[in-house]
Parts: C-alpha cells; structure tokens; sequence
C-alpha cells in the first residue's frame, strides 16, 4: 500500500534509484527489551544515506515520577538533532524499523508533531524491503547539517488532565491500543498497575498489520468504525508508542485527527486514578 502516509517497499526502491531527490530516510530500530539493539543494528547496516533515530535516546525524554516510561523529548532538542541530521523543514521523510512497526510509528508521529509535512511509513518495514532484493549498507557519512524551525502542532497531542477531563464524555473517544490482556488488566509485565483507563475501547494495534503490512483501507476503516462515533479520538498504549501506530492506522482507515496521550498507561497509572479491568460493556 502507498498513500500519503505510507510507502511500498517497491516504491521506495524507484524512489532511492530514481534521478531525482530521494527522501531522507530514518531508521528507528529499537528492541525495548534490549535498548542497545538499535544503535548496534544501524552500525551493521542500513539503508543507503539513513540516519538513526533511538527510541529511548531520540524519540523520548527522561523518565520522571510522572509522564509515562516514554515521555516526548525536548522538542527544541530533538528539532535541532533533525537539523544536525540533515533534515530540513521541506524534506520528504521516510521511517522504518524490523519489527512490529510500532518504533518507525513514535517516529513518524514525533516527525510530523515537530512540523514535517512529508512523512511516510515503510510499509512492511525493512524486513519487506530486503525481501524484496534491497540490500543493507554501512552508514555513511554524517550529512551537512540543515536549518530546522520547530513548529510543533499541539492539537495532535493530550495530557493526563484532558484524558481525566474526558471520562464520560460523549463526545470523546479514548482507545486502548494493547494487547488484550493487558487491557482487560489479565497481565501486565511493564507497569505497576494493571487494567485500563475506564470506558476506553481496546483495539489491539498489531491487529491492523495482515502478513506484516498494513491491512487493505477497506478492512481498517470496518475495524475502527467505532472512531466514527465520537468527536474527538484519543489513543494510548504503555507508553505512546504502539499508540502512535494505531494512530496511523486511523489516518489510513480515514479517520483522521486522532491524539495521542503520549505518557499512556504508564502515566495514568502512575496517579491515584480510576482503573478498570475487564472488558468494558456496549
């Protein structure tokens, strides 16, 4: 699939040996459950004239007592590593991971709130990519730096006291994009509190993916219809990662718009707040 948010592995092959500019390309491969994999993955190989973006390093900031295991990074720091990196405001980008997607997600979604127009999704991530006959190179020099002026959008983004503020509404809809254990509060192996933030709905993001990709538009809008019912949608996850991924699911299935409560389950639940466990009724 190629739209205004996604790229094909084929596309991207015409695009890097086509004659005219490629896109600049970001890797954000991350494992959370090794936080040097990334880095040393990049240094093996990437794709030709990629710069690395780390989840942890990059595309979040430091952890507190509050703001989730995730929070957003300074962004007037993060604008002036993507100036660094050679990114400027106009440029075309393209982000990638190998896994579940979820990484390139917080990357396209962290690019597009600092101010990137241009931003689009491997679809099927490098590993579709290499199937396809890409080959991996070594990193290549740093880039000339180019000048990046932030101009963050705030409406993409909620915080802890707007999702408290929206318990009940009928006219906001939050959803859960865990797994649904987590969400029905039956495990949870990363947060000291299990369950969900009360009257959210679970959609489960790697549901979206069929064989590694994103499902067809048609199959995505049916099964975030539920988006349609409300005014405002409002995602999260652990941390405001797979968050971003369900994000981007709705932009594909038409529902555009939707937030992201960046701190999450991690944040709410680091507040004496309201929990609920189970599935919720309706």
């Amino acid at each position: 699939m190629t739209s205004e948010h996604l790229v094909s592995p084929e596309e991207l092959a015409r695009l890097l040996a086509g004659p005219g500019p490629a896109p600049r390309l970001v890797d954000a491969r991350f494992q959370l459950m090794d936080p040097a994999y990334g880095e040393a993955a990049y240094a093996r190989g990437t794709l030709p004239g990629a710069v690395h973006l780390d989840l942890d390093k990059h595309l979040a900031g430091p952890v507190g007592r509050h703001g989730g295991r995730h929070p957003l990074p300074d962004m007037e720091g993060f604008a002036a590593r993507l100036g660094a990196m050679g990114i400027g405001n106009d440029d075309p980008v393209v982000v990638f991971d190998d896994g579940g997607d979820m990484y390139a997600a917080r990357a396209w979604w962290l690019l597009r709130y600092a101010g990137l127009t241009d931003v689009r999704f491997l679809d099927g991530g490098l590993n579709a990519y290499l199937a396809g006959g890409g080959r991996l190179v070594p990193p290549g020099p740093p880039p000339a730096p180019r000048p990046f002026k932030l101009s963050l959008r705030p409406d993409m983004v909620v915080d802890v006291g707007f999702v408290k503020g929206a318990l009940g509404s009928s006219d906001v809809l939050i959803v859960d994009a865990r797994a649904p254990e987590r969400y029905r509060g039956e495990t949870e192996p990363l947060d000291p509190k299990a369950g969900h933030i009360p009257g959210a709905v679970n959609l489960h993001y790697a549901a979206d993916m069929l064989n590694g990709r994103f499902a067809p538009t048609a199959t995505l809008r049916e099964r975030l219809a539920v988006a349609a019912t409300r005014e405002t949608v409002v995602a999260y996850c652990g941390s405001g990662v797979s968050g971003a991924h369900l994000v981007l699911a709705l932009e594909l299935a038409g529902y555009p718009g939707a937030k992201l409560y960046a701190g999450s389950w991690s944040d709410w639940s680091s507040y004496d707040l309201p929990v609920a466990t189970g599935d919720e009724e309706g």
